[in-house]
């Protein structure tokens, strides 16, 4: 269900702009929909056949999206496995530092090869009102002041779906501009979009190579965007809202965690109102890639700030329960993870086992 089609039903039951609008912050901060304050109740602002309404729509937004199971971490984040109206699931994480991670397909298409989500393709998309749904069911269990589009599947791929759910989200949900985070590889879509919406979101771009020809082949069916013509579209963005670019770089070894890798993100981002978040793989069974050793990782982002370019180790939240995009999904229907095609060069000189960073910065 879309966000426009709630609307729609409660101008139907007979509420005025008013009133689907005080319904709609209610629902967007995760309280009951006739939600008043200690000194007002709902006769007081609700007329009477809306009243008697609530109760099937709250059970229809009930039915968006529900809990199906919930794994708590470690580092103080918690992973859902969120069961949508048809059965279908994705994930949502609840972040430390009052954020939730929320997902925007069924799947993904772009087939990152060191990603879970997309092994099975594109399955559908995600409405307006299930990405909405999944803040909610985040802001019933903890207080959300952020969230980031960066869950299982890529946003510009439902760009009208998910410009409608931030849109909802900054306009009723009481969140920041700012910290509304629209997460994408790169699609000429974005750039063209979110400049024109009343409700600008903050852009994280997937970046993970500064060299093409890797990154096509890391990104398989990502936009065949030059990577300096990718930074130079988020940077217009960047100046134009003044919310710094975030982005992303899972660290593979042996794979992008090269000198001349680091010196071409010192190439791409030296002046540009950016931020590099370093991202250390997380182990998936039946992938061919590892995380470089933690003494590794913590050189690479010294090297990136000696340089200026601000950088940040950022491990993924809830590793301790299959913290991966797409593993927990794939564990309920007991999917069996198989290697990716041989696409990239074997990284030199793997270890035997991978020790978890002890320093993170948290999302």
């Amino acid at each position: 269900m879309q966000v426009a089609r709630i609307r729609q039903t409660l101008h139907e039951i007979g509420a005025k702009d008013c009133h689907a609008e005080r319904i709609l912050r209610a629902w967007t901060q995760g309280k009951a929909l006739d939600h008043g304050t200690k000194r007002q109740r709902a006769e007081d602002f609700l007329p009477l056949p809306i009243r008697q309404a609530l109760p099937a729509l709250s059970n229809d937004l009930a039915h968006l999206a529900r809990v199906r199971s919930e794994h708590l971490g470690e580092d103080g984040s918690a992973r859902l496995l969120v069961e949508l109206g048809d059965g279908q699931t994705v994930e949502s994480v609840l972040l430390p530092r009052e954020g939730v991670c929320v997902s925007t397909q069924v799947g993904c298409a772009v087939g990152c090869v060191f990603c879970m989500t997309g092994k099975s393709g594109l399955l559908r998309q995600v409405s307006s009102g299930e990405m909405v749904a999944q803040v909610a069911l985040a802001r019933q269990r903890r207080p959300v002041r952020r969230v980031v589009f960066m869950g299982m599947g890529e946003p510009s791929h439902n760009i009208d779906n998910v410009l409608e759910a931030i849109d909802t989200l900054g306009t009723y949900g009481n969140i920041g501009h700012k910290n509304l985070v629209f997460s994408t590889v790169g699609d000429l879509r974005v750039f063209e979009r979110l400049p024109q919406q009343s409700v600008k979101p903050a852009l994280a771009v997937s970046l993970h190579s500064t060299r093409a020809k890797l990154r096509a082949e890391l990104l398989p069916k990502a936009p065949p965007i030059d990577p300096a013509e990718l930074v130079e579209l988020a940077e217009i963005y960047a100046r134009n809202t003044g919310y710094p670019i975030q982005y992303q770089w899972t660290l593979i070894e042996g794979i992008n965690d090269s000198e001349e890798e680091m010196d071409g993100i010192i190439r791409l981002l030296t002046g540009k109102y950016a931020m590099m978040n370093l991202i250390p793989f997380n182990s998936i069974d039946g992938l061919p890639y590892r995380r470089p050793a933690p003494e590794r990782i913590a050189a690479l982002a010294e090297k990136l700030n000696r340089q200026r370019i601000l950088t940040k180790l950022r491990n993924s939240a809830g590793q301790d329960v299959d913290g991966g995009c797409g593993q927990l999904r794939a564990r309920m229907l007991g999917e069996k993870t198989t290697a990716a095609q041989p696409v990239l060069l074997q990284p030199k000189g793997r270890r035997s086992a991978v020790q978890p960073l002890k320093t993170t910065t948290g999302q």
